[in-house]
C-alpha cells in the first residue's frame, strides 16, 4: 500500500513593512522646532539646528519619493530650500533672496500636498498615518513663518515688536516661527503684532487653516474608527 502524503500547509510570508518615512520626518521637524532658538547663535546648539534643518530637507524628499517624476521636481525645488537655509538672512530684500524664499515656500507646499494625499487617502489609520498628519501640521507652521519673514523683508514695518516684551528690535527667524505657531494654534503671540494689511491677512488665513485642518483630521480619524468598529461587529 502506498503512503498518501499529507497536504502541505501553505507558508504565509509576512509582507515587508513600509519604511517609516513620516515618523522620521516628524522626529526631525520636532527637533528643528525645539532647536530653533539657536538659529541665530553659535556653538553646539547652532550646529545641531543646522544639522536638523538639512535632515528635514532630505527627509522631506525621501517622504514623497513615490514616483520618479515627482522626485525630480522635489529635488529641483529643494535646491533653493538649501540655499535659503545656508546663506539667506531676515532682512535681505534682494531679488535673489526673495526668489529663493518663494521657491522654498513652493517646496514646502508640494511636500504638504503629497503627504496630505497619502494620509487622507482611503486606508487603515496607523502610527505612520498619524505621524504624516503631524508632519503636515508642523510644515504648515514653518511655511507660514517663511511667508511672514518675506513680508517683513519687503515691508520692514509690517510687524510691530513691543520693546517691553522683546529683547531685540530686529526680527529673527525664530520670532516668525513663534508667531506662526502661536497664530495657528490660536495661542496668541505676545509682543508681536501684525500691522500691515498683508501681515494681518496672512495671519487670519493661517488661523483658519489651523482650525480647519484639525477639524478635517479629527473627522478623518473618527470616520476610520467608526468604520473599523462597524466591520468588527458584523
Amino acid at each position: 500500500m502506498t503512503d498518501i502524503a499529507a497536504p502541505s500547509t501553505p507558508q504565509l510570508t509576512k509582507a515587508p513593512s513600509a519604511p517609516p518615512r513620516f515618523f522620521l520626518l516628524f522626529s526631525f521637524l520636532l527637533a528643528n522646532l525645539i532647536l530653533y532658538p539657536f538659529a541665530e547663535g553659535t556653538g553646539i546648539g547652532y550646529s545641531l539646528f543646522r544639522t536638523s534643518g538639512y535632515a528635514v530637507t532630505l527627509l522631506s524628499i525621501y517622504a514623497v519619493s513615490f514616483r520618479r517624476t515627482l522626485l525630480v521636481l522635489v529635488i529641483a525645488l529643494a535646491a533653493p530650500e538649501v540655499i535659503h537655509r545656508l546663506f539667506l538672512t531676515i532682512g535681505d530684500a534682494s531679488t535673489f533672496s526673495i526668489t529663493n524664499t518663494v521657491l522654498s515656500f513652493f517646496f514646502d507646499g508640494l511636500i504638504v500636498v503629497v503627504i496630505f494625499h497619502k494620509v487622507f487617502a482611503r486606508g487603515k489609520v496607523n502610527a505612520e498615518t498619524i505621524c504624516g498628519a503631524l508632519c503636515i501640521y508642523l510644515l504648515i507652521g514653518f511655511s507660514f513663518a517663511g511667508i511672514y519673514g518675506l513680508i517683513s523683508t519687503v515691508t520692514p514695518k509690517a510687524f510691530y515688536f513691543d520693546p517691553t516684551l522683546n529683547t531685540h528690535i530686529t526680527p529673527t527667524r525664530f520670532d516668525f516661527v513663534y508667531y506662526s505657531f502661536a497664530t495657528m494654534t490660536s495661542l496668541g503671540s505676545a509682543g508681536i503684532t501684525p500691522v500691515s494689511g498683508q501681515a494681518r491677512s496672512m495671519s487670519v488665513i493661517e488661523a483658519i487653516t489651523g482650525i480647519l485642518y484639525l477639524a478635517v483630521l479629527i473627522s478623518r480619524l473618527m470616520a476610520e474608527y467608526r468604520g473599523h468598529n462597524g466591520s468588527a461587529q458584523q
